[in-house]
């Protein structure tokens, strides 16, 4: 019989540093072949979308998918779990905690690998729920972050932010910018990071946009970095407005953009001096939502945590 685990189960089974450990685990995997993952895939709905993605852990002995509905009035997600070899139905989670933990747990991974020595300072764009996984992660993943700076477009909501997470709110997109660590997890269709505003050695981590559509750097942000990476090539040609609109451009040529998995395995260095500029285009995958929902259900297990159904 499936487990299912809710929302509150979700959160209370995993932690920021239990996160940022199994999504760097899920990239060794990728990087060694024994992981297939399928872009993600939207259809419409009246005002909104329907959309889902699937991965295969043949290390872990799971397969399985997210799905998700989102309009105006909210989202509600699920993943679903299948054991590899059976076929059954091992456990059904609603995600939604879960799929801000993984995308925090992303940038996380990225900023273990791609920041500078000794980086302190932490800039945030956006003020979201997404915001505060990315936080938490990518304090987990660098203990030197002694400074956290966020700006968003209301005032009242980012000191309400701020307070509930211990930053300090920023006058301008341009002061979050300029961090050691800058991370841009909005919702915006126009770019709210310039290159001008980065200092040498900053490490970008695009987060928000995962549409064609949208953008959250300028053409300047990619101009200036001496390494672009991203989760997925495959995915990011179809949904990542950062990298291509810049490809289209003549600005960036996607044999120059890598994949964090190659990073994370030694394949590629990322950073060759504290003065480089990196830039890591997350989109989110669906092998992470496997991986971490996997970790979910080990755990639940372990603790009698969880539904029958």
């Amino acid at each position: 019989m499936p487990l299912y685990l809710s929302e509150q189960d979700v959160a209370e089974l995993l932690s920021p540093d239990a996160a940022v450990d199994v999504i760097e685990a899920c990239l060794r995997r990728m990087a060694a072949g024994a992981v297939d993952n399928a872009p993600r895939r939207r259809l419409r709905l009246e005002g909104g979308t329907l959309a889902d993605m699937a991965a295969v852990d043949r290390e872990l002995g799971l397969a399985g998918g997210k799905l998700y509905a989102a309009t105006g009035d909210g989202a509600a997600f699920v993943v679903c779990l299948f054991d590899a070899a059976t076929p059954e139905l091992a456990c059904v989670l609603e995600a939604d905690h879960l799929g801000r933990l993984r995308t925090g747990a992303a940038s996380g991974v990225a900023a273990r690998h791609l920041a500078r020595g000794g980086a302190r300072s932490l800039g945030v764009i956006g003020c979201g729920y997404q915001a505060e996984t990315q936080i938490a992660c990518i304090r987990a993943a660098l203990p030197s972050i002694e400074h956290v700076v966020v700006y968003c477009r209301s005032r009242e909501r980012l000191l309400a932010f701020c307070e509930r997470h211990g930053a300090e709110p920023a006058e301008s997109h341009r002061e979050a910018a300029l961090q050691d660590v800058v991370v841009t997890i909005t919702t915006s269709r126009d770019p709210v990071v310039r290159g001008e505003w980065l200092r040498p050695g900053a490490l970008v981590l695009a987060a928000g946009a995962n549409v064609v559509s949208r953008r959250e750097l300028d053409n300047a942000v990619l101009e200036r970095a001496t390494f672009v990476c991203c989760d997925s090539l495959e995915q990011a040609k179809l949904e990542s407005g950062d990298l291509v609109e810049p490809v289209e451009a003549g600005v960036l040529d996607w044999l120059e953009v890598h994949e964090l998995q190659e990073v994370v395995a030694g394949e590629v260095v990322g950073r060759h001096t504290d003065e480089d500029i990196v830039v890591f285009k997350s989109n989110g995958l669906a092998a992470w939502d496997i991986a971490i929902a996997a970790e979910a259900l080990r755990r639940a297990r372990e603790r009698g945590v969880g539904t029958m159904l």
